[in-house]
């Protein structure tokens, strides 16, 4: 029997649009599954002139039918997620144990993690990663490490719980201390504090990998959601500069705790051109009117930290090996409302370094690649309304045929504005959805 699951990732550096795609599908699934990352997601939703922002909490929240679900491949921040949940609460959102499931096995981001995150970060010098300073690296460390490691479940252990944190503090202090020359945390303070978090959170907290394998038992259709960009995974992105957890659709069935056969359709998210936030190499990046240009018609500055975002033009070389990477089956198309008003657009072929070209993307030879350039042209007139692929101007319609040409692969949706229902439907056969 074909699975009637989805999983939805970004196919370049993050920011491509994931939270309206998931959004947009929310509707057709019972879970919407966060499976990797943390708080330093930043997936945008624009409904009826309302903006929310996500971080932590899934974005099937805001479709009352849906369970969201947080995996165990997520960390967890206890206070950036009742945070979002306190803000959301009075602007009409219901979450609460009936729809908010929080997996046991995710492990905790505490004030330590946070505090050597900016602590490194500064030490680095010019050589910082660019990390968004919410403590998820410092995070997963602990989760590899084990002896140092919280996770949710032990939340709900108040009499064993004082004593861990004291005990993992007063190493941590003798850390920042001694390295950094940092004040000590003050670990019954840090105490008191989860104790709190954990009285509010308990009800939402469960083994929520033994209910999503029961829900594919039962043919319940998942909708996997996933944060940052598969050019930042980590194993397979530009490192050093990634993230800490696998972003692609390969970290799926660990980070949810399913098995690899219930990853079902891929729909990698693009954005019409490229963007990039933090240090690493950007063979598109155009420091320029052009680059201007793009952060300000697409309001290019990050969800999660406000920081201006570097931007370019789209390379197809480095989607098509993310796409491949994922087995994506579909393309949705963020942002092409953005493109409006550019005499020409480009799009990145192929990569030529030392004077040769390259056959095989690899990652690791960005910073000294050359980008081999298509131009197309560009068009003037405003998209936002339309809503058929046939109601885009001939240029549009060209751009995105040859995305579809250097990827090989259909785009099922295009996005012509921030708004929810700013969307065509195109080339899409997924359940319930278009064509």
């Amino acid at each position: 029997m074909e699975s009637r699951n989805v999983t939805v990732i970004g196919l370049q550096w993050g920011d491509e649009g994931k939270g309206k795609i998931v959004d947009a599908l929310a509707r057709l699934s019972k879970y919407v599954v966060r499976f990797c990352g943390g708080a330093n997601a930043g997936h945008t939703i624009n409904v009826a002139g309302e903006k929310y922002a996500l971080h932590l909490i899934p974005s099937g929240i805001l479709h009352p039918d849906v369970r969201n679900v947080v995996g165990n491949g997520v960390v967890f921040d206890p206070q950036a997620a009742l945070g979002e949940i306190d803000e959301l609460r009075p602007r009409g959102v219901a979450i609460g144990p009936e729809n908010l499931f929080i997996s046991q096995s995710a492990n905790v981001v505490m004030p330590y993690h946070k505090l050597a995150d900016s602590l490194s970060e500064s030490l680095l010098g010019g050589g910082k990663i660019g990390t968004t300073g919410r403590g998820i690296g410092p995070c997963y460390a602990d989760k590899a490490s084990r002896s140092t490691a919280i996770r949710v479940g032990e939340l709900t252990k108040g009499d064993t719980l004082g004593a861990k944190i004291r005990k993992i503090v007063e190493l941590k202090n003798k850390m920042f201390v001694s390295v950094y020359g940092a004040d000590p945390l003050d670990p019954d303070a840090i105490v008191e504090q989860y104790i709190g978090f954990a009285r509010r959170l308990t009800p939402m907290i469960c083994d929520t990998g033994s209910m999503l394998r029961a829900g594919i038992e039962a043919g319940e259709p998942i909708l996997f959601e996933g944060a940052q960009g598969s050019m930042l995974d980590v194993d397979h992105g530009t490192y050093p500069f990634v993230t800490s957890s696998s972003v692609s659709a390969c970290g799926v069935a660990s980070g949810a705790g399913v098995p690899p056969s219930a990853v079902g359709r891929v729909v990698g998210v693009i954005k019409s051109y490229t963007s990039r936030v933090g240090a690493g190499p950007f063979p598109t990046e155009q420091d320029n009117e052009t680059g201007h240009y793009l952060r300000e018609q697409g309001e290019e500055y990050g969800t999660t930290t406000g920081r201006a975002r570097r931007c370019g033009w789209f390379d197809a070389f480095a989607v098509r090996y993310t796409a491949d990477l994922s087995g994506v089956d579909k393309l949705a198309l963020s942002s092409l409302d953005v493109l409006t008003g550019l005499k020409e657009v480009k799009i990145c072929t192929a990569y030529r370094v030392g004077g040769k070209m390259v056959e095989q993307f690899n990652p690791d030879l960005m910073p000294s690649a050359q980008c081999i350039y298509e131009t197309l042209p560009g068009w003037t007139e405003q998209i936002t309304t339309s809503r058929s692929f046939g109601e885009l101007p001939s240029q549009a319609r060209a751009y995105v045929n040859r995305l579809e040409e250097l990827l090989a692969r259909p785009v099922g949706f295009i996005s012509v504005g921030p708004e929810r229902n700013e969307c065509i439907v195109h080339n899409m056969q997924i359940e319930g959805v278009g064509q």
